[in-house]
C-alpha cells in the first residue's frame, strides 16, 4: 500500500501524517510506503516545521529527515490512496493532477474518522505549541482508522 499525504506548504500537517501513519504501520506490520506533498511550491527542500519535529519527537516518532517536496500529477499514478488535510488541498490535488485525478483514492484525510463530513484539520502554521499537539491528536486518530480499516484484519 502506497499512502501520500498532502497539505499545502509540506512541513506542519502532512509531514506529521506521514511520520505517524508511517509509525503506526510498522508497528503493525504492514509493507506500506507513507509519502507527504504540498500543493504549493513554498518550502521545497525545507525540513518540516520545528513545532511539528518537536510534538512528532515528544510522541515518539522522529520526522526531521523528510524534505518538503510539491505534489504532482503523477503523484496520482503512483498512490493507492491520497489524503488532503482540507477542502482547498483537495481542490489543487484536482487541478494539479488534471486528466489524471482519481477521486476513487482521493479523500479528506478526517473522512476516515466522520465520514462524507469534510473536515479540515486546521493549519497550525501561525498558531502555538498546543494548536500542534492537537493537530497531531486528530491526524493519529485518521491513521489510527487508516490501519484498522486497510490492514488486513487476522481471523
Amino acid at each position: 500500500m502506497k499512502i501520500l499525504m498532502v497539505c499545502l506548504g509540506n512541513i506542519c500537517r502532512s509531514p506529521l501524517a506521514e511520520g505517524i501513519l508511517q509509525h503506526k504501520a510498522t508497528l503493525a506490520k504492514l509493507n506500506w510506503c507513507v509519502d507527504s506533498a504540498g500543493t504549493g511550491n513554498y518550502h521545497i527542500g525545507e525540513a518540516p516545521h520545528t513545532l511539528s519535529q518537536k510534538v512528532a519527537a515528544l510522541n515518539g516518532i522522529d520526522i526531521s529527515k523528510q524534505k518538503a517536496r510539491q505534489f504532482v500529477a503523477t503523484d496520482m499514478l503512483h498512490f493507492d490512496k491520497i489524503y488532503v488535510m482540507d477542502s482547498e488541498n483537495y481542490q489543487n490535488v484536482k487541478k494539479i493532477s488534471g486528466s489524471l485525478f482519481d477521486a476513487s483514492k482521493t479523500n479528506l484525510l478526517l473522512n476516515e474518522v466522520t465520514p462524507n463530513q469534510n473536515k479540515s484539520v486546521p493549519d497550525p502554521w501561525y498558531d502555538t505549541e498546543k494548536a500542534y499537539h492537537e493537530v497531531f491528536a486528530m491526524i493519529s486518530n485518521a491513521c489510527d482508522a487508516i490501519i484498522n480499516k486497510y490492514a488486513p484484519q487476522s481471523i
